[in-house]
């Protein structure tokens, strides 16, 4: 099956955690397109302190790449937005205008810390809303609040406006049992707008291989559609809706 967008991946190379070389960031974007994805998004860290990018300088990092990927043959097509640590300093930039949402720039991608949710986080959703920002979770799955309350969690941050993104390698284990069991929780109970690779190696393509398979085993074909075909054309075009809207 083709025609996936991938909302989630680290292919630039030597900006965050991703890959460290332009033969890299073809090798896995050659991996994801065998694998069904017509469009992968770039999503490089902006977190302070760890990866203290600025949307300018992973715009030209972007831009560095883009020459060498437009003379491989048999890439998708790739665009760019990035993966915002929620804390203060990020937070205030997403509300200034200054992060780099997705698509049309109608909604944002977000990650917390993987022990804790930020103090006032339904007040700073609701403040990126007032922005016409809609705030998209990463790996909820990964998170231990809502490894330790699946449905209560997953649905607190639904109604505080946010739609969650699985991790499909979750799904095969890849970041341990609680997760991948989370995971499956959140499946069962249709928590997930849209799935991603997260890839940050030429390798992580085959674990996302067989965490779709794996998806298709637990549920179906139309899921698999929703989450890799619909739910991402809705993010990157602003036309989110769901139950709380």
């Amino acid at each position: 099956m083709r025609g996936f967008v991938d909302l989630h991946c680290h292919y630039i190379p030597a900006v965050d955690d991703g890959v460290r070389a332009e033969d890299d960031s073809v090798a896995l974007l050659r991996g994801l397109r065998a694998v069904g994805f017509d469009h992968v998004v770039a999503t490089p860290h902006i977190r302070p302190s760890m990866f203290d990018n600025q949307p300018g300088r992973l715009r030209e990092a972007f831009a560095a790449l883009s020459p060498r990927l437009a003379g491989e043959p048999n890439l998708p097509a790739v665009s760019l937005a990035a993966e915002h640590f929620f804390d203060d300093t990020v937070y205030g930039l997403l509300v200034r205008g200054e992060g780099l949402p997705y698509g049309i720039g109608r909604a944002a991608l977000v990650e917390f810390a993987n022990d804790r949710f930020p103090i006032a986080l339904k007040d700073r959703f609701f403040d990126l809303r007032m922005k016409r920002l809609r705030p998209v979770v990463a790996h909820p799955e990964r998170y231990e609040p809502v490894m330790k309350d699946p449905r209560g969690q997953s649905e607190s941050l639904r109604r505080a406006g946010g739609v969650l993104l699985l991790d499909v390698a979750a799904l095969v284990g890849k970041y341990g049992s609680k997760a991948q069991r989370t995971a499956e929780i959140l499946l069962e109970h249709e928590a997930y707008y849209a799935a991603c690779s997260d890839a940050h190696r030429p390798e992580d393509a085959d674990g996302v291989a067989r965490a779709i398979d794996r998806l298709r085993t637990l549920h179906d074909e139309a899921t698999v559609t929703r989450l890799f075909i619909d739910g991402p054309k809705r993010i990157l075009e602003g036309r989110i809706l769901d139950a709380f809207d």
